[in-house]
């Protein structure tokens, strides 16, 4: 079965619960390699979304998801506000005006996210950001469906991918943001942003664990 207007807000809910739940780790991670405030920013952002989501949860999936782009836009300091907003945001326009989203729907939503975030910070894969958590992610959960495999085991390997995405980020020297101008000092931390991006999509794999 698709996933529905009702899973998508289910999903935006536990990614808030889960930031929420470890933002003081991700703001540890940011502490080592960046202004130690990601996790603090990116917890604000998610709790003002919140607040806004019972005035566009009858809405289509497009709007929900543009509306959380441009709340962490205006509440989330620093370069995860226009990164995350425009990840979800770039997502609410390939969702506009649906209702139900199909495994192609989602590959398809995620990779305008993804685009949109590359084109947004100029990340390339290896430069330690949030990229090297969302490419690995997209490329495996394409493969799964190119393989025929279930919408929600699919969803469960994207998140291995980008959970390892994550990890891979650790001996990396940091090529973007506020990590860059540490040089070689950055290696040796896994990079928060990447962190974040990997608990966004478990998020998804974990509410979505029975589509099929």
């Amino acid at each position: 079965m698709p996933v529905t207007r009702e899973d998508v807000v289910a999903w935006l809910e536990r990614c808030a619960a889960v930031i929420e739940e470890n933002r003081d780790y991700l703001t540890q991670l940011d502490a080592a390699i960046g202004d130690a405030d990601h996790g603090v920013n990116m917890d604000r952002g998610f709790k003002a979304f919140m607040a806004r989501l019972p005035s566009v949860a009858d809405k289509d999936i497009g709007t929900i998801l543009k509306t959380l782009g441009m709340t962490l836009v205006a509440t989330v300091g620093g370069a995860g506000g226009p990164l995350y907003g425009t990840f979800f945001m770039q997502m609410g326009v390939k969702t506009a005006n649906k209702l139900l989203l199909t495994p192609e729907d989602w590959a398809e939503a995620l990779e305008a996210a993804i685009n949109g975030v590359i084109a947004r910070g100029q990340a390339r894969p290896g430069d330690k950001t949030m990229v090297d958590a969302l490419l690995p992610a997209l490329e495996t959960f394409r493969e799964a469906l190119r393989n025929s495999i279930p919408f929600g085991q699919a969803l469960r390997r994207m998140a291995e991918a980008a959970e390892a995405g994550m990890k891979a980020t650790i001996p990396m020297v940091a090529r973007k943001g506020r990590a860059s101008y540490l040089g070689e000092r950055s290696a040796g931390h896994q990079d928060p942003g990447a962190t974040s991006s990997y608990l966004i999509l478990k998020a998804a794999a974990e509410v979505w664990a029975n589509a099929t």
